[in-house]
């Protein structure tokens, strides 16, 4: 008998369950004469008053009613209607109210495992906010310059342009990739569904921007010439908006190299004509020659201002062993990492998936989407409005690398991330509001110091001032064209500091560069001097730590910027603000120039999966050389926050932890709604 009555109360309280409303407690009651007749009424009936809901009308409840009932009350609503005092009252029932929260619910079986792009807590590109607008890329065309694009992949096929396609190798239109046993020319299908991968068909997965239209070009499954490149990047500019590049000269740490002529003239005629006088919008990875010690300034696609140029961050916020560092990075995006972190999900060839996409040429794609995002939000926006927009927005919070620097206006950069992670709803905010930037100009100052000698094992200091600089007020880059002789290229180190105080590194070391070539008249880059006035002092230091003598030629700086500063710099605005959806109620700090006292502290070859094999040791350990505290305090017993060569592994297993708990608060707090 006990067994079959649990039985029923378990029916009953499903029914109650499954059923939209039921009756409550609870009551609403209409009473003129004030709260003495309302107190007066609920103490004669058994109410409990709990004060007005607006003029006249009170909230009543009565603990003599069921708290959960299919029907209401009949007995307690014929008392309260025969008494005079009483105008109108009626019983409440409980109704079904779901959080708007940024829960995205999509068939997609691989969605579970885009952690880049679901972790939330500001540890993700903060997609999902962008997509709870509505803002999923419409409008946008992405290409992807590359091996080949599988255009009926069923995760493709809805967002695929074939105006945004063709195949230059086999000089037709059908960008198809060939196959062979290996699948060697799957890296621009796996791009592409980065980009615009369809969202809830139960395929795969979703892309960024899974609303805009995606298209590809196979160029690089054949010879690659100036000409096959220039083509590639001119194709269609007025329809193409974004052209995502994850590919460029040998990451083998020695090789210095860039677009030919006629490539060059593609990139000036895309950016001064394309998309109808807006300027075509290239995105490019930075490359992957960490471990061979290569510097992405001596990659000319990547070290252009042309080019807007994204590095990687690992899934622990480390830089990656495979990352490049130089100063004309504006940006990065999450990718892989050492082993045991995560990868990045995507489409692949052969209608099939995969969790194994990595490097830069990751990133890159993730890069054009969020600026297609951007691009929904404001198609007006320029190629250098875009570049504007990553610079305020980037979060260079929970980002670990030891050369984060404030520059001379109060952002952070570092050599390695850029200006930070991409925020994606941060950037479809500012792009909203927008104001077109000033006419770019530029000024080229030449130094009279030159020529001068370089002793071996040692440096020379070369000053250039800047006393006037037309059209230029208000920096964006800075161009440090050098031509040196080196008996042994890679022993030379080169480093510019503006007058502001802003020190970059224009060349690092490179060990395996035995070249005797030196550099003519390249063109070093550097971002990092953003928003600065280029008025003043610079200084050039360049090192030789080999065993000969070098000679610097010529050194001339081309100072690129604005004559007034950008509408967003002279209004503050909500650049600054928390865009991240408020799960842990953390503060994230933007590249704003009005937040610089916060307290943030922190520390021709295919670039296609050449990470197949990932490091064992932890990434970004080694690199710290120890002793990199996290907060103000340094407290090297608090493994969240020092992390050293020791604690290294503690620290991975506190934040193991640290995950693992707030999943289970959220699976809480989902229950409990």
């Amino acid at each position: 008998m006990r067994h079959f009555s649990y039985f029923c109360i378990g029916v009953f309280l499903c029914i109650v369950r499954l059923t939209k409303t039921h009756y409550t407690q609870q009551w609403a009651v209409h009473i003129e004469g004030g709260s003495d007749v309302a107190d007066a009424v609920a103490r004669d009936h058994g109410f409990v008053n709990h004060g007005l809901i607006f003029k006249d009308h009170y909230h009543f409840s009565h603990n003599g009613v069921a708290k959960r009932s299919l029907n209401p009350s009949v007995e307690t609503k014929i008392k309260l209607a025969v008494d005079t005092r009483v105008s109108w009252a009626q019983q409440q029932t409980a109704k079904r109210r779901v959080k708007r929260d940024f829960k995205v619910q999509d068939s997609d079986p691989k969605w579970p495992f885009m952690w880049y792009l679901n972790r939330g807590g500001g540890l993700d590109m903060n997609v999902i906010p962008a997509w709870m607008e509505g803002i999923t890329g419409k409008g946008a065309v992405v290409t992807i310059l590359d091996d080949g694009l599988e255009k009926d992949h069923p995760d493709l096929l809805q967002n695929y342009d074939p105006m945004a396609s063709y195949d230059v190798n086999g000089q037709d239109s059908d960008p198809s990739p060939r196959y062979d046993m290996i699948d060697s020319n799957r890296h621009g299908t796996r791009c592409a569904g980065e980009v615009a991968a369809t969202s809830n068909n139960s395929v795969c997965a979703l892309g960024v921007a899974h609303g805009a239209q995606v298209g590809g070009v196979r160029m690089l499954d054949g010879e690659v010439t100036d000409a096959v490149e220039a083509r590639s990047l001119s194709l269609n500019p007025h329809h193409i908006d974004i052209y995502s590049a994850s590919w460029g000269p040998d990451d083998d740490g020695k090789t210095v190299d860039g677009p030919g002529e006629l490539a060059t003239r593609a990139f000036i005629e895309g950016v001064t004509k394309g998309r109808n006088g807006k300027g075509s919008i290239f995105i490019w990875a930075s490359g992957n020659g960490g471990r061979d010690h290569d510097n992405c300034n001596c990659d000319g696609y990547t070290n252009s201002i042309y080019s807007l140029s994204i590095s990687s961050v690992t899934e622990n916020g480390h830089v990656p062993w495979y990352s490049e560092a130089c100063s004309s990075t504006l940006a990065s995006t999450y990718s892989s990492g050492a082993l045991g972190e995560k990868q990045v999900v995507t489409t692949d060839l052969r209608h099939s998936c995969t969790s194994s996409h990595t490097g830069t040429s990751a990133s890159a794609p993730l890069a054009a989407g969020i600026c297609a995002l951007a691009l929904e939000a404001n198609p007006n926006l320029t190629w250098r409005d875009m570049q504007h927009i990553v610079v305020r927005t980037a979060r260079p919070q929970n980002l670990i690398a030891t050369d984060w620097r404030v520059n001379g206006v109060g952002r952070h950069v570092s050599h390695s991330f850029g200006y930070g992670l991409m925020d994606a709803y941060a950037m479809v905010q500012m792009a909203r509001n927008w104001t077109t930037v000033p006419e770019q100009h530029k000024c080229e100052v030449t130094s009279s110091q030159v020529p001068k000698m370089i002793p071996a094992r040692s440096m020379v200091v070369l000053q250039l001032q800047v006393n006037e600089c037309a059209g230029v007020e208000v920096l964006e880059h800075v161009q440090a064209k050098l031509t040196i002789d080196s008996q042994r290229r890679g022993d030379l180190n080169i480093h510019l500091t503006s007058p502001a105080g802003t020190k970059v590194d224009l060349l690092a070391h490179r060990p395996h560069d035995n070249s005797r070539a030196g550099f003519s008249e390249w063109p070093f880059m550097s971002v990092h001097s953003w928003g600065e006035s280029p008025l003043g002092s610079w200084q050039l230091e360049i090192h030789n730590d080999g065993r000969m003598l070098g000679k610097v030629h010529y050194w001339q700086l081309t100072l690129y910027g604005t004559e007034t500063a950008p509408l967003a710099d002279n209004i503050p605005s909500k650049e600054g603000s928390n865009t991240i959806p408020d799960k842990v109620n953390e503060e994230v700090l933007f590249n704003t120039i009005y937040d610089s006292a916060s307290n943030w502290e922190s520390g021709a070859e295919n670039r296609k999966d050449v990470l197949e094999v990932e490091e064992k040791e932890t990434s970004g350990c080694s690199k710290s050389k120890g002793n990199l505290c996290l907060d103000k305090n340094k407290n090297p017993t608090n493994c969240n926050t020092c992390l050293d060569a020791k604690g290294c592994r503690q620290y991975h297993w506190c934040k193991l932890w640290e995950r693992r708990l707030n999943s289970l608060i959220r699976t809480y707090n989902w229950i409990s709604s």
